[in-house]
């Protein structure tokens, strides 16, 4: 598992690459858990929320940056 600052230090190419990869592992995953040979319940777990950090980083990484409001006193 991937802290989330080097996940947001990866290019956008290397996020969707890796989203891929966990897409396919959590649908792998799903199948072993539907037929009982999952060993490690857990797993499922970490995959989804290490999907979830990295469709994070990917929508912070293409978002525009918000400018800083100016205070008129």
């Amino acid at each position: 598992m991937e802290k989330f600052k080097t996940i947001k230090s990866k290019s956008l190419d290397d996020l969707k690459k890796q989203e891929a990869d966990l897409c396919k592992e959590a649908m792998n995953l799903r199948f072993q858990q539907s037929q009982g040979a999952l060993k490690n319940t857990a797993r499922c777990r970490q995959v989804r929320r290490e999907k979830a950090r990295v469709k994070t980083a990917m929508a912070q990484a293409t978002a525009p940056k918000k400018a800083k409001k100016k205070e008129n006193k």
